[in-house]
């Protein structure tokens, strides 16, 4: 529904006044966010700028826009993922905080392009991405936008290894700064939020009992990391699948269980995956899954999962709770695919909590004004965030907490900058 006298489209402007309420309740958890939308307040290092973020549309989301807007950006706002979006939040981002957001839980393909097209309309200067469509958007069918493009920002693992492999082709052209690098974003982000939000998507979609389960997770990065972890204090047997034998190894050094997911897939309760990549789940898999078996994606991307190869597979699809399909095999077994493959975090549940999104929408508002303030000297390419930026974000989180931390005398500062002293 279009926002009568603003820009934006929103599934119903009403719901403004309840998103507000969600935003403000996130933001007591979000004090490093806080701190710097203040400083943005002052300062303005944004002023003038015009700014695309392509963002999960959460209440989370709706403080790092807030803040930006604080540091003088004109902020637009669509969503990443046809599912993510909050539509309390979406109304509330448009119709009180006056920045046009175009975003609407479960719209289709079509309208989620046309949304990502609507922020470009606005001649962009800066792009905020989560999973690079908007850049690849920029890059292909709207390449007239990049004349005023000067730099950029990337929330997550899937958007990075797009916009490294655009730039090793030669392909990318303006610089962006790779939020997901920083320590202060994956380490605690992908790890301990999609590690809980995850679990908290698939239990609410299917009151699943964890304890006793045979887990599935299909790839150990940072993200899958976290799951595997949080579903092992959950009581769950966990198996994991890897491609990377470093990461192969520390998940056998961390308690699970490690082999291939053709070895995997008679075996599991519930699938997980978080690869990044696509077809970590394919045909040969779905047909030797026990009957009534659990398949969920946590990755950006729903291509993780061959969703057609289970269609072709099936003689009957049914819908069989509000997110979830039931696949009926020749056979009888029964696959319960849940929220279309989409990230089940947000799709299923309310996404990551607020507080360690605090650290990761920390980076990307000093990230923006890192670019806003240095993109002349920044050639194209892939950045990581700078080191002084991540170890800002902990000092100031830290901070919040009530956390102190030991400072080094100079004896030991000397001692460790030196190479005389030995035994």
């Amino acid at each position: 529904m279009q926002i009568e006298g603003k820009k934006g489209d929103v599934k119903d402007p009403s719901l403004a006044q309840d998103g507000v309420k969600l935003i403000e309740w996130a933001a007591r958890e979000m004090p490093v966010l806080k701190l710097i939308g203040e400083r943005f307040a002052k300062e303005q290092p944004l002023k003038g700028l015009r700014l695309a973020g392509c963002l999960h549309v959460t209440t989370e989301t709706a403080n790092l826009a807030i803040a930006l807007k604080a540091g003088g950006a004109d902020v637009f706002m669509c969503a990443s993922n046809p599912l993510s979006t909050q539509d309390p939040i979406a109304a509330a981002l448009a119709v009180v905080y006056d920045i046009p957001t175009w975003a609407i839980k479960g719209e289709d393909n079509d309208t989620y392009y046309s949304h990502l097209n609507a922020v470009l309309d606005e001649n962009p200067h800066m792009t905020m991405d989560d999973g690079a469509d908007l850049v690849a958007t920029l890059h292909t069918t709207r390449r007239q936008a990049l004349a005023n493009i000067i730099g950029g920002t990337e929330e997550t693992t899937t958007g990075v290894i797009r916009l490294r492999s655009m730039a090793a082709a030669g392909k990318l052209e303006y610089p962006i700064v790779a939020v997901n690098e920083a320590d202060t974003k994956h380490m605690f982000d992908n790890r301990y939020g999609t590690g809980q939000s995850t679990l908290d998507g698939i239990t609410r979609a299917t009151n699943v009992l964890w304890a006793g389960k045979t887990v599935v997770v299909a790839g150990y990065g940072w993200c899958g990391r976290g799951v595997a972890s949080r579903a092992r204090g959950m009581g769950a047997q966990v198996v994991v699948t890897e491609i990377n034998p470093v990461r192969a190894l520390e998940a056998v050094m961390d308690g699970n269980q490690v082999m291939t997911m053709e070895e995997a897939a008679p075996l599991g309760d519930i699938f997980i995956t978080v690869t990044g990549g696509m077809s970590a789940l394919d045909a040969h898999h779905f047909l030797v899954m026990k009957d009534e078996a659990l398949v969920a994606n946590s990755g950006h991307f729903n291509v993780e999962i061959n969703i057609d190869a289970l269609d072709d597979l099936s003689t009957e699809k049914r819908s069989v709770r509000p997110i979830v399909d039931q696949y009926v095999m020749p056979d009888g077994r029964r696959i319960n695919l849940i929220t279309e493959g989409r990230l089940v975090n947000l799709s299923a549940a309310e996404g990551h909590p607020s507080a360690v999104m605090d650290m990761s929408f920390a980076n990307q508002a000093l990230c923006a004004e890192y670019v806003a303030l240095n993109h002349k000297e920044l050639a194209v390419g892939v950045y990581d965030v700078p080191r002084d930026i991540d170890d800002q974000v902990a000092a100031l989180k830290l901070n919040a907490m009530g956390v102190s931390m030991d400072v080094l005398t100079e004896a030991q500062a000397a001692y460790l900058a030196g190479w005389e002293m030995g035994t």
